[in-house]
């Protein structure tokens, strides 16, 4: 059954010198020459994109849009009409936004995040930025310590209010901040917390020594930028540590414990020192 808005993996059915149809149970549907991949055959299963185009007709590509049905992405206006808004996700046909899915107006070149959806009434693919309402923690899908997407909503007085794996909501405190993001910025996390009434604490990065793997690296990188040496040791200041390595204190000292046992560096009184 075809996806509309989403990837299909479809054979190929017959070749023409305009592209290649594929199977989707009825006449099938064109895959333009230019997104065919060199040396696709009848019998080949290709991974495509389906949506509708200028004619309505649907269609398929190769191409990556910046998202698929169910989305939550961050998307920049093209064009503005009396009936709508039409945004660049990565396809030749733009993505539009009815003008009673926008919450205050869109302008050209303005970026918006919005949730990519099928509309009922056309079977065509469209965007809304009404989307807050699908975002429930009533239900959850998720556990502490699961490695989660995470999507930054807005700003609030604790830290921001994120969107999880493009369904409930959660918050990343400003002490688990570790870099300037602003709405609309991906990144992987982790979930920290969940309370009983289904509040959910997130963190960047990945859980528990995962986390402290990636932060090696950066101080292995550091110490050799500096001639093996730095003056950051765990009494520290950790405004300090924060400000040099973009990480917490706690994460440093986790980080540096683990190059310490792997004999990577030496502990000294003032600082680290590379072996």
């Amino acid at each position: 059954m075809i996806q509309v808005g989403r990837f299909n993996n479809l054979k190929i059915i017959r070749k023409v010198d305009f592209g290649v149809f594929l199977d989707d149970g009825a006449e099938g549907i064109l895959l333009p020459k230019r997104f065919v991949p060199n040396g696709s055959e009848v019998g080949n299963e290709l991974e495509v994109f389906i949506y509708h185009d200028g004619e309505d007709r649907l269609i398929a590509t190769t191409q990556q849009p910046f998202g698929q049905v169910g989305d939550i992405v961050k998307l920049q206006a093209v064009n503005v009409t009396t009936l709508g808004a039409f945004l660049d996700w990565g396809l030749m046909k733009d993505l539009f936004v009815p003008k009673s899915q926008q919450i205050s107006g869109m302008r050209p070149k303005g970026e918006y995040l919005v949730k990519i959806y099928l509309d009922e009434k056309t079977g065509r693919v469209a965007a809304t930025e009404k989307f807050e309402a699908s975002l429930s923690n009533d239900v959850l899908s998720i556990k502490p310590l699961d490695v989660v997407d995470i999507i930054v909503y807005r700003r609030t007085d604790i830290g921001y209010l994120v969107i999880i794996n493009n369904q409930h909501t959660g918050v990343l405190h400003h002490n688990e901040i570790y870099r300037s993001i602003g709405t609309g910025d991906r990144f992987k996390g982790f979930i920290k917390h969940i309370y009983p009434d289904n509040k959910i604490d997130v963190a960047a990065g990945k859980p528990g020594y995962g986390r402290v793997e990636d932060e090696a690296d950066k101080v292995l990188r550091l110490l050799q930028e500096n001639n093996g040496y730095l003056p950051y040791y765990d009494k520290s200041d950790p405004d300090a540590i924060y400000e040099f390595f973009g990480m917490s204190k706690k994460t440093f000292k986790m980080t540096i414990g683990s190059l310490y046992k792997q004999q990577k560096i030496a502990m000294e009184k003032t600082g680290i020192r590379l072996i």
